[in-house]
């Protein structure tokens, strides 16, 4: 047995595993032989007094790693800092102290405060393996969370990360709960709510599942990839912002929740109202408008639904001290001409703009959650939100305050056109009856959305619309051929996507 019997030097794999550090060994390693390191085996890495757990990969018959070299996958190697063969310790972790929770918890067990805590933080410092997060996923899934455990859990990912702190003025926030393709409102809120004079600091998310999130299609425009003393600086300096989450410490456990849930699919209303509410308090927000659209393919799917997620909503906002509003809307079709980074970003200048051709679904849906955060100002009028949102968009100021935002962000770039462009047409006459959101996102997502920033859908047709056979119902727009074909092909076996009559 050698002085290191229990270390090995590493090599970077250069491998994304998104957040989840990975660790790559030999099957024919003595660590692994003498510790029983099988696939799939959590594994704690220590490195100059820092430590991850990371969970095995096995190699076998390849020649790019050595028998004795570990190879780190990115998450790996940044939460270690690592260096190009230094030699790290590698040992059996301690049992995660939160699993025993996630069991009772699968048992049909109430959580208390503590518990739910335990699971963040153990979350956090990746003690706990996917397979335990998937398993804390599903056993919180559908309405297997009380009101009393969804104000536990949001709690304890507020408490998890950090909090901004804007001296007591009133902070206004926005959200939506999703579903709804195109529905891109909230750079334009954010830059009408500024201009008015309130603070409005916006953290947006990522598209994971979807064609664009805020995030992405703001990304087009300007950098989002801000930290807090980049997101203090633009609001101080504008009153608003739209910047990513992801590099802020703001309630950081909800995205490794998110990684695991979106694959899953499944609805559960306390880890969207937990996941919601804790990053409106960690972003410092007094006030919170929540949309919720309501449609057949829209991710909440009746009124009924609806009504419980608002329940849930005002019990635990109010459990933590958030003013909040609820405004339910029309989740029938998408929102918008584009489904897609660079679409929608066209849509939304056009709406700030003023351009004659600018989608009015969208300008209205911006101008309805906009009245209604000026309504709750405390220096507005009750009732007159709406039509002062209306004169600083008609005025120009809200265009303005927007470009001011860009530039403090870091500089405004136009949105480009995607290089592969090719019409989907109508197979039949008649009137266009209904929209599947989420057959439309699909085609949108095959064609490259969001990885590609101009990929997306164009829509050139919407419900009411009479349209002869042959006439174009939208256009796919991809950055290579293959992705085109690939997204066309999908579409032209999709007839559900647009629903037409031959009843007017």
């Amino acid at each position: 047995m050698t002085a290191h019997a229990d270390m090995l030097p590493l090599t970077r794999a250069g491998i994304d595993t998104y957040s989840q550090p990975v660790v790559y060994m030999h099957e024919d390693c003595h660590i692994c032989r003498s510790e029983g390191f099988a696939a799939m085996t959590r594994i704690q890495i220590e490195l100059a007094g820092r430590r991850v757990t990371a969970t095995l990969n096995v190699v076998s018959g390849a020649d790019w790693l050595g028998v004795d070299t570990a190879a780190l996958s990115e998450a790996a190697w940044t939460g270690l800092g690592a260096s190009e063969g230094a030699l790290a310790r590698f040992s059996h972790p301690e049992p995660p102290a939160s699993a025993s929770s996630i069991r009772a918890k699968a048992y049909g067990q109430t959580l208390d405060q503590a518990a739910f805590a335990g699971i963040i933080a153990d979350t956090l410092d990746n003690r706990l393996s996917d397979l335990d997060l998937a398993a804390f996923v599903t056993a919180c899934a559908g309405d297997r969370l009380t009101l009393a455990e969804t104000m536990a859990l949001t709690r304890a990912m507020q408490a998890a990360g950090e909090t901004l702190d804007w001296g007591g003025a009133q902070v206004l926030d926005k959200h939506c709960v999703g579903g709804l393709p195109g529905n891109r409102t909230t750079p334009i809120v954010v830059a009408i709510v500024a201009a008015a004079g309130q603070l409005i600091p916006k953290t947006s998310s990522r598209a994971i599942t979807s064609p664009a999130g805020s995030a992405d299609t703001m990304e087009v425009m300007a950098p989002v990839d801000l930290d807090t003393r980049a997101l203090r600086r633009v609001v101080e300096a504008e009153g608003g912002c739209v910047v990513w989450g992801g590099k802020l410490n703001l309630s950081p456990a909800d995205d490794l929740l998110i990684r695991i849930e979106r694959p899953l699919d499944f609805d559960s209303v306390g880890q969207m109202v937990a996941s919601v509410l804790s990053k409106k308090a960690a972003v410092g927000a007094s006030d919170v408008l929540i949309d919720i659209p309501v449609g057949p393919s829209a991710k909440v799917r009746s009124a009924g639904d609806a009504e419980t997620l608002k329940a849930h909503l005002a019990g635990v906002a109010e459990a933590i001290g958030l003013k909040l509003a609820v405004h339910v809307s029309d989740g029938t079709a998408p929102v918008g001409r584009g489904i897609g980074p660079a679409l929608e970003a066209s849509d939304v200048l056009a709406v700030l703009r003023g351009d004659p051709d600018a989608p009015a679904d969208l300008r209205a849906r911006a101008l309805d959650l906009a009245g209604l955060l000026l309504d709750m100002a405390q220096s507005g009028v009750a009732g007159r939100g709406r039509d002062r949102a209306a004169e600083l968009l008609d005025s120009g100021a809200a265009a303005a305050k927007f470009m001011a935002i860009c530039e403090a962000q870091g500089g405004f770039r136009e949105p480009r056109r995607a290089a592969h462009r090719t019409p989907v047409l109508a197979a039949q006459s008649g009137t266009i009856t209904a929209l599947d959101n989420r057959l439309i996102a699909r085609i949108a997502k095959l064609a490259g959305a969001p990885r590609q920033q101009g990929a997306g859908v164009f829509l050139q047709a919407s419900v009411g619309d009479r349209v002869t056979a042959g006439a174009p119902l939208f256009e796919i727009h991809a950055e290579t051929p293959g992705e085109l074909a690939y997204a066309k092909d999908y579409a032209n076996s999709q007839s559900q996507a647009f629903a037409i009559s031959e009843t007017p």
